[in-house]
């Protein structure tokens, strides 16, 4: 897709693209799926639709001659950044993209086609919603959409939409927000609420790509030049996870400790747990991103929860190692928020469900307890994230790269697999917090830190870690 001009549409000069240009700009090789032409209806044959509603096969027929399809959505196969994947992309310019009983057919086809080909599928969505003059029988073919979404998923197969302008109404409810990864194009309108039955006085911005990425609704807002690349990316990770043969089921290996004890350049282990606890608590010490970069040759993030939140100290999403997918959860060393707990969880699930183990990195002084945190529901965000690493099937491995603060970083670790560095601690609570609960003064705090066994070493003896890794 051409970068496009100021006040240009968000697919390039001229506004929106058609169907067929969009897959162009990202896909190799394109080969519409057999079946999904006219479907046996040729133009001008057009009937008025189930409900006989007048005038419809007229309109039907002048969409058709306006953009040379007989549907508003364009669905076959081709390579995204030499992956094969099943392509549904559809054209706004057909009746608004909107969604009838053909539209139903062609995305339920590829979706078979998918599950039997075993291939992802990309949603390319531009939708006003439900087409009217169809109606009942328009609307119920969401429960199609999200029946053949979810059967794709239980499948094992990924899932990736890229929401153009504008994606509205049932199109936004299951390709869409249905998908594992949203990306969208800058300026989208990205939104249940079309524009035509929006309140008078609602704020255009909450209904944008931008805000929906704010609110944990989209992975990223994807300038359209930029498109191919990490569309191509996604797929790479999420479809081809394994490496050498013998490799799946295999746990992810620990991360090496960087730098020297924190910046504080005393070498070793710490002598005392408070001496554990400043070095965990040091400005100096390498934080998440610096472990990723060092650790992943290349990765893409997911953001948000889905539900209205986001996290900025829960960093997520999937990285290639050793030509390997492996996903990661790595807390940044700040309290971790509920929306953070639920983006966690929602990698680890997607993770499992495609076959691909995960790498945690704690690092927290716990989850956030201001009024804030318990009104967004922290005690079950970490509960689901509780759950979710003891369901999972795939394996998962944790390295302790700074703080442990209580539940809210043990949420993130590993039973049986959790490692630490010279220059972190884990504890029930941090020790300021302790000696207030068993009411001793200021003055205790460090010899509390102590009593706690917190360092790495203790925590090894402890069974709690696994081992120590070095640099």
């Amino acid at each position: 897709m051409a970068e496009r001009p100021a006040g240009a549409g968000p697919e390039g000069p001229g506004g929106r693209l058609p169907a067929r240009a969009v897959i162009d700009a990202v896909a190799d090789g394109f080969a519409e799926l057999p079946g999904a032409g006219d479907g046996g209806v040729g133009a001008g044959a057009y009937g008025d639709g189930p409900i006989a509603w007048e005038g419809y096969g007229r309109a039907l027929a002048r969409a058709h001659e306006r953009t040379g399809e007989h549907e508003s959505v364009v669905c076959g196969t081709g390579t995204v950044g030499g992956v094969p994947a099943v392509l549904i992309a559809f054209e706004f310019a057909f009746l608004g993209g909107s969604l009838g009983q053909r539209t139903g057919d062609r995305i339920e086809a590829a979706h078979r086609y998918a599950r039997q080909a075993r291939l992802p599928v990309v949603s390319l969505t531009a939708t006003g919603g439900s087409r009217m003059q169809e109606g009942m029988r328009a609307l119920v073919q969401l429960q199609r959409v999200a029946r053949q979404s979810a059967l794709t998923r239980a499948a094992g197969l990924p899932q990736v939409a890229v929401v153009r302008d504008p994606t509205t109404g049932g199109g936004w409810a299951t390709l869409g927000a249905g998908s594992d990864v949203v990306l969208a194009l800058p300026g989208a309108q990205v939104a249940f609420a079309g524009s035509r039955v929006r309140p008078p006085d609602a704020d255009p911005a909450a209904y944008g790509a931008e805000e929906k990425l704010a609110a944990g609704q989209v992975d990223r807002v994807v300038a359209p030049d930029e498109l191919p690349g990490v569309l191509g990316r996604w797929l790479s990770l999420l479809s081809s996870p394994d490496g050498a043969p013998g490799t799946a089921g295999t746990p992810a290996e620990p991360p090496r400790a960087l730098g020297d004890a924190g910046g504080t350049g005393t070498p070793g282990l710490p002598e005392t747990g408070w001496e554990a606890v400043e070095r965990a608590r040091s400005p100096h010490r390498p934080r998440a991103e610096a472990y990723l970069d060092a650790y992943f040759e290349i990765r893409e993030e997911m953001s948000g929860d889905r539900c209205g939140g986001t996290d900025p100290g829960m960093r997520c999403g999937f990285g290639r190692r050793g030509g390997r997918t492996i996903a990661y959860a790595a807390q940044c060393g700040t309290a971790t928020l509920p929306a953070g707990f639920r983006t966690a969880t929602r990698l680890i699930r997607l993770a499992d469900r495609l076959g691909i183990p995960v790498l945690t990195l704690v690092d927290t002084p716990g989850a956030a307890n201001d009024e804030a945190a318990e009104r967004s529901g922290a005690g079950a965000a970490i509960a689901d994230l509780f759950a979710a690493v003891a369901e999972a099937r795939v394996p998962v491995t944790t390295l302790v790269v700074g703080e442990g603060g209580s539940g809210g970083a043990l949420a993130l670790a590993a039973p049986e697999n959790t490692w630490v560095t010279p220059d972190c601690y884990f504890s029930v609570i941090a020790p300021e917090s302790a000696a207030a609960i068993l009411k001793r003064g200021p003055e205790h705090v460090r010899e509390t830190a102590g009593e706690l066994r917190l360092r790495p070493q203790d925590l090894v003896d402890l069974g709690v870690a696994r081992g120590i890794v070095r640099t």
